[in-house]
């Protein structure tokens, strides 16, 4: 991971912390294309009273409306926690390439758990998995989360 990973996952911790505070699951998410930010995105199931409204959806789906496509196959998605099974399948659709998150989120995960379906290759039909990094600023994510 480089400099410019750290920096980007920075920003991933500060979308965490203000949503936070204002009541959210504490996570933040970026979408970024040649070292820009594409789209940014805290996490609003409560605010928004919907159940999809995860950090990482709301970022695609910011970026889908920022680039006219549904084709992010040229974006990087950065994440303080791990995508969970609902996120994992929408990072697949659109093509995401590369994810990097801060820390695993459990049995709900579409990385480590037993189901880990994001890094499967085995879906027929299903775009190619993307290459994770997993732990980049872990301890920052974690405490964050557990505060």
């Amino acid at each position: 991971m480089s400099d410019l990973d750290e920096h980007f996952m920075r920003r991933c911790l500060e979308l965490a912390r203000a949503s936070k505070e204002a009541g959210e699951s504490a996570v933040g998410s970026l979408l970024v294309r040649d070292g820009v930010v594409v789209a940014e995105a805290e996490e609003a199931t409560r605010r928004n009273l919907d159940p999809s409204a995860h950090s990482e959806l709301e970022a695609i789906r910011l970026a889908c409306r920022e680039l006219e496509s549904t084709d992010l196959s040229d974006c990087t998605m950065y994440t303080t926690v791990e995508p969970c099974f609902l996120c994992g399948y929408a990072i697949r659709a659109v093509g995401i390439p590369r994810v990097v998150m801060a820390t695993d989120c459990g049995e709900i995960g579409s990385v480590g758990s037993r189901y880990p379906f994001l890094t499967d290759p085995g879906f027929d039909g299903w775009r190619a998995p993307p290459i994770v990094s997993r732990g980049l600023m872990e301890e920052e994510a974690r405490a964050l989360r557990n505060s």
